[in-house]
């Protein structure tokens, strides 16, 4: 999961990025992105500077930049805290993970204040009047690439009030944490196998299309395929099929093509490593040609799920229906 954090400054964001890091959450922040930026330019790493850097980025480079940049760094195996949103189109950015969640932090001014003073970094302002006035350009900048703390704040899907105690954040965060993991959600069969079947197409040397399938049974793959020239000859991208070369037009000269289709090369890997598909499922990137679809029925295949419908294939459909084969589509993107 990726928990993303918002809040105003020393509303205690610091504290629940180092609790999550020690239950095995990788640290990314939006504000280290800007401290960098700012120290490239050759300045003083001060709040100031950190806002008007940020708001650069955003104007010169989209109001999600930030947020763009710190994904691009994301593991899709991995956990993550992030912190410092400081604009809503920084969490629109994330939305597009169904992983994302965002927990926004909420403090009194004055416990706030006197924990900045406490800690006392990149130039804090000393007195209330100045925090509370840096504070008013935070939560809602006139300018539309300037920080939009509440705007943001707005957009989370839990807050947390830190006015307490550490351990008393900690456990409020915790409890949330553990209702969150209990909701996890993961693919279901037919999007998992229909992933390996996609993933496998990459490898596919055919200049014409990329089309794979995995054959499955007992929810155990038992063989994958994906198009290309014969074992032993020359791959079709190095030239090794003349008709996918040429680019000829879809659906012509079909008996001039070298290529085995992705079905077709896993029910024959099957047969050479001496495994049974009988009663198998198989998940294809494209609903099988009228060739392939009779090496399905006589394999003994009994099911047939694809992800998107080859132009020709009205005559497979019928005929995998005639011998009793279930036929069905199941889309990823």
């Amino acid at each position: 999961m990726v928990i993303g954090l918002t809040g105003r400054n020393a509303s205690g964001k610091g504290l629940v990025a180092e609790f999550l890091q020690a239950k095995g959450f990788d640290y990314l922040s939006l504000s280290d992105f800007i401290r960098e930026e700012v120290t490239k330019r050759g300045h003083e790493v001060t709040r100031e500077r950190l806002i008007e850097v940020g708001r650069d980025l955003r104007a010169r480079f989209g109001n999600g930049y930030l947020a763009r940049q710190i994904l691009k760094q994301l593991d899709e195996d991995r956990n993550y805290v992030v912190d410092s949103f400081r604009h809503p189109e920084e969490v629109e950015e994330f939305r597009n993970r169904s992983d994302f969640q965002l927990l926004a932090l909420e403090a009194e001014a004055k416990t706030r204040y006197q924990r900045i003073k406490a800690r006392a970094r990149e130039s804090d302002p000393v007195e209330f009047e100045e925090f509370l006035r840096l504070e008013e350009e935070e939560i809602a900048s006139k300018q539309s690439q300037g920080q939009k703390l509440e705007e943001s704040a707005r957009l989370a899907d839990f807050t947390v009030e830190n006015n307490g105690t550490k351990e008393e954040l900690c456990a409020q965060v915790l409890s949330w944490l553990q209702k969150r993991t209990s909701q996890l959600s993961r693919p279901d069969w037919d999007e998992y196998f229909m992933r390996m079947a996609k993933v496998a197409a990459l490898r596919s040397n055919c200049v014409k299309r990329k089309v794979a399938a995995v054959i499955v049974r007992d929810k155990r793959v038992v063989s994958t395929g994906y198009n290309g020239t014969p074992r032993g000859t020359r791959n079709c991208f190095e030239g090794g099929c003349p008709r996918c070369n040429q680019l000829a037009d879809s659906g012509t000269q079909l008996d001039e093509c070298l290529c085995s289709h992705g079905e077709e090369n896993a029910i024959t890997q099957a047969a050479y490593h001496g495994v049974s598909v009988k009663d198998g499922v198989l998940y294809t990137t494209f609903s099988p040609c009228l060739t392939c679809s009779k090496m399905i029925i006589n394999s003994g295949i009994r099911e047939v799920v694809y992800n998107l419908e080859y132009p020709l294939s009205d005559t497979s459909f019928q005929l995998l229906q005639e011998a009793g084969l279930v036929c069905r589509q199941f889309r990823v993107e």
